[in-house]
C-alpha cells in the first residue's frame, strides 16, 4: 500500500434527540379571561353601583324598622313627598329662587375672581401688596361669615348673593393665579420676540394657557358654592330650598327634608357633570394635538 493513500474513516453522526409527538407538545397558555369584578368595572354603568347599593341599604332600614319612622323615612315616601310638591308648584319655587341666587353670585364671584387672579399673576407689585391679605381671607370659612353678612347686608337677596361671591372668589382666584406662575416663561419670551404687546401677549399667550386650570377652579367654586348657598339659606331665608328644608325640620316632615337632601346632592353632581363635560369639550383641542404627535 502506498504511503500516499489516504484511509477515509467513517465518522458517526452525533445522535439527534427524539421528535416529540404532537401529542406531547404543551399547548401555549390560554390569555387569562377577567374576572367578573373586573368586567363589572369596565361595563360603562358600573358608577351607578354604590347609589344602588346605598339605596338598598336604606330601603333595607326602613323596612326592618333599624330607625323610627320619625327619623328616617323610606325612598318611596320621599318620593311621594316629591310628587306632592312638584304637582303643589312648592318644589318649583324653591329651586328657581336657590337656582337664581347661585347663578348670580357666581357669576359676580367668578368674574371677579379671574380678573383679580390675572392681575396678581402679571404684576408682582400687586402681588407684594395684596398677597397677605388675600390668603388671610380666603382662610376663612364661608358659613363662619354668615353672622357678619346678616348685620351687614341684613337676610334679604343681598346677603344670599354676596355669600356665594365669596365662597367663588377666592377660589377661582388662587386657581388663576396660580395657572399664571405655573405658565412657563418661553411663550412670553417668544411673543415678545416676535413684537406682541402686553395686551397681545394677554390675550393669545397667557389666556389659552391658564384656560385647564381654570376651568378646573370653576368647576371646583361652583361646587362649593351651592352647598354655602343652601347652608345659608339654611340659617337666614324666607324661601329657597335650604328654608323649605328648615320649615320642614321645625314642623317634623321628615321627608321634606329627606326631599331638599336628596335634592342638594343631586343638583351638585349635575352641576360638577355639566363643568366637565363643558371642559372636556372646550380641552379638546389638547386631546387632539396628542393624538397628532
Amino acid at each position: 500500500m502506498s504511503t500516499n493513500s489516504v484511509i477515509a474513516v467513517k465518522v458517526p453522526a452525533a445522535p439527534q434527540p427524539p421528535a416529540k409527538s404532537p401529542a406531547t407538545v404543551s399547548p401555549r397558555p390560554a390569555a387569562a379571561r377577567p374576572g367578573v369584578v373586573a368586567r363589572w368595572l369596565a361595563w360603562r354603568w358600573s358608577g351607578w353601583t354604590s347609589p344602588l347599593l346605598l339605596l338598598a341599604l336604606w330601603s333595607a332600614a326602613t323596612a326592618l324598622g333599624w330607625a323610627p319612622e320619625q327619623i328616617l323615612v323610606s325612598p318611596l315616601q320621599v318620593l311621594r313627598t316629591t310628587w306632592e310638591l312638584i304637582d303643589s308648584g312648592e318644589l318649583r319655587q324653591h329651586l328657581e329662587i336657590s337656582v337664581l341666587r347661585l347663578a348670580g353670585g357666581f357669576a359676580i364671584g367668578a368674574s371677579a375672581g379671574i380678573g383679580f387672579g390675572l392681575l396678581l399673576g402679571l404684576s408682582p407689585g400687586l402681588r407684594a401688596y395684596t398677597a397677605p391679605t388675600f390668603n388671610v381671607l380666603r382662610q376663612l370659612p364661608s358659613v363662619a361669615l354668615i353672622p357678619l353678612f346678616i348685620l351687614l347686608f341684613g337676610i334679604g337677596e343681598s346677603f344670599k348673593i354676596f355669600i356665594v361671591v365669596k365662597a367663588t372668589f377666592f377660589i377661582v382666584a388662587l386657581a388663576v393665579h396660580d395657572a399664571v406662575a405655573g405658565l412657563s416663561q418661553r411663550y412670553i419670551e417668544v411673543a415678545r420676540v416676535y413684537g406682541f404687546t402686553r395686551w397681545q401677549i394677554v390675550r393669545r399667550v397667557v389666556l389659552p394657557g391658564i384656560v385647564p386650570a381654570t376651568l378646573t377652579g370653576v368647576r371646583i367654586a361652583l361646587s362649593r358654592s351651592w352647598m354655602v348657598l343652601v347652608g345659608a339659606e339654611l340659617l337666614a331665608a324666607d324661601s329657597g330650598l335650604g328654608q323649605m328644608m328648615e320649615m320642614a325640620r321645625q314642623m317634623f316632615r321628615l321627608d321634606i327634608v329627606m326631599v331638599g337632601v336628596v335634592l342638594t346632592g343631586g343638583i351638585g353632581y349635575a352641576l360638577d357633570r355639566g363643568l366637565r363635560w363643558l371642559e372636556s369639550h372646550l380641552m379638546r383641542w389638547q386631546r387632539d394635538n396628542k393624538d397628532n404627535a
